[in-house]
């Protein structure tokens, strides 16, 4: 495929096409949210980049944030025929830019397994084992 030049903006997706980026990654459990669930929680983010080439949305990526302590990196999705080719890098560079002029002290991040290596390019660390993270799953504990 021959890649015209990828445009970067400040974009919220709509939740139909958050959900074509979703069910292209394999995600599961997240589309039954539902369009109008997803497209809210999205317009809720602090910041939102996508990508596009030409008019075709290709990729996005999300921060959450209190603008000042702490953010969190979150769906980071590039269409699976666009990834390799520096879009994943592109939208990261332009979210992590924004962390930083805002002196934002503590940026996180999850990551599937075999993309650990992709964030260690970008200064991202594992979590020691001292203080790993946590994620609730016990949802009927209160």
């Amino acid at each position: 495929m021959d890649l015209q030049p990828v445009t970067y903006r400040e974009y919220t997706p709509t939740g139909e096409e958050f959900i074509t980026l979703v069910e292209s990654a394999g995600w599961h459990g997240v589309t039954e949210k539902g369009s109008e669930q997803l497209e809210k929680a999205l317009r809720q983010s602090w910041l939102v980049v996508s990508a596009f080439e030409e008019d075709r949305l290709v990729g996005m990526g999300r921060v959450i944030s209190d603008g000042i302590f702490q953010a969190f990196i979150c769906d980071l999705i590039i269409l699976p025929e666009y990834q390799g080719k520096g879009i994943g890098a592109g939208i990261l560079n332009r979210l992590l830019k924004k962390c930083k002029e805002q002196d934002i002290l503590m940026v996180q991040l999850f990551a599937a397994a075999d993309k650990s290596g992709f964030y260690k390019k970008f200064g991202f660390e594992e979590r020691p084992e001292a203080a790993p993270g946590m994620r609730w799953v016990g949802r009927d504990s209160v």
